[in-house]
């Protein structure tokens, strides 16, 4: 009997014959598609799509739920493909297919003005050649951690012995009164990056203010001010290396920038060495149950590779993100 293939939005009459695709991703989310944290559990998941926080295409063959990708327009100016999953990764590539067709028909009037982006996290990465049919490009990212247990992290950056500021710079901590000079900061340093390719906030000031603002504000992790390192020069701020911290363990860099007339003076590695100095007394001093602090950078960007190295960052592994604009 031939097949008969449907992708639809999903819908409650699928609730219950879907769940076992789900779950199958769902104990898959780590290991294979290494997710920092558990995905939502199904309760949870549909919880979401009730609340229009998320949506799901359901691939049905023979009216049974076989895959899905999830997808998400409320947090950025993007759209944001999270996963393609397949019930035990089979055929992947065909159901990718019909998956993706559904997915840009219903995105169709929401990409008039917003970009897709689909960070292609372990086993997605096989379907390169199938998201690259559809106009997606790719810009190849690296995740570094700084591990605080189990690695010599720490030890290569005790090693490390930054140089004395020169004159009229020093550093501090984040105080909401320096919001608008990391606008400003960020906005300069991000505006043509790769970044702003999948993120396109970053080309104007105020999306650049709706990011910092959701960074400061808890939208995306626990903010860390106490951890956030500021460059100042002549008492202006000039630098900003932002932290926060996901499921109250993993600690991340969601934005480093630094104003173009201070680069290339060393400042990116003292103020990221400062940030990990306090990341290192709250871990060890006041406790906190900090694993790691993580970050990502593009495969090419060879110099910000060096740079983490050198503090004692291991670079655990690389995927593309894809862009469709």
């Amino acid at each position: 009997m031939a097949t008969n293939f449907q992708a639809k939005l999903l819908t409650e009459d699928e609730y219950k014959s879907f769940e076992s695709v789900y779950k199958d991703f769902y104990d898959r989310a780590k290991l294979e598609y290494k997710f920092e944290l558990e995905p939502l559990d199904y309760k949870g998941f549909i919880d979401a799509i009730r609340k229009d926080l998320i949506r799901c295409i359901v691939l049905l063959e023979n009216s049974i739920p076989t895959a899905f990708l999830i997808y998400t327009t409320s947090i950025s100016e993007a759209v944001e493909l999270n996963i393609i999953h397949c019930y035990n990764m089979e055929n992947i590539e065909e159901r990718s297919s019909y998956l993706i067709k559904e997915f840009l028909k219903e995105t169709e009037y929401e990409r008039d003005d917003k970009v897709v982006c689909y960070p292609m996290l372990g086993a997605q990465k096989n379907l390169i050649h199938e998201v690259a049919k559809y106009g997606f490009k790719f810009i190849g990212i690296v995740v570094l951690r700084f591990m605080m247990f189990g690695t010599n992290s720490k030890e290569i950056f005790r090693m490390y012995e930054p140089e004395p500021l020169p004159e009229g710079y020093s550093l501090t901590e984040w105080d909401r009164r320096y919001f608008n000079y990391a606008v400003t900061v960020v906005n300069e340093a991000f505006e043509n990056s790769a970044d702003a390719l999948f993120d396109p906030r970053f080309k104007t000031a105020e999306g650049t203010e709706d990011i910092i603002h959701k960074i400061v504000e808890n939208v995306y992790a626990e903010f860390l001010p106490e951890a956030t390192t500021v460059l100042l020069y002549k008492g202006e701020p000039v630098g900003f290396c932002f932290m926060n911290l996901t499921g109250g363990q993993i600690a991340n860099i969601p934005i480093f920038g630094l104003r173009k007339e201070h680069q290339g003076k060393g400042f990116s590695k003292i103020m990221l060495a400062h940030s990990l100095k306090k990341l290192i007394n709250m871990e060890e001093v006041e406790k906190r149950p900090i694993t790691e602090l993580n970050t990502t950078t593009e495969t090419n960007n060879f110099q910000a590779l060096k740079l983490y190295r050198h503090l004692g960052f291991k670079e655990d592994y690389n995927y593309p993100q894809a862009y469709l604009a």
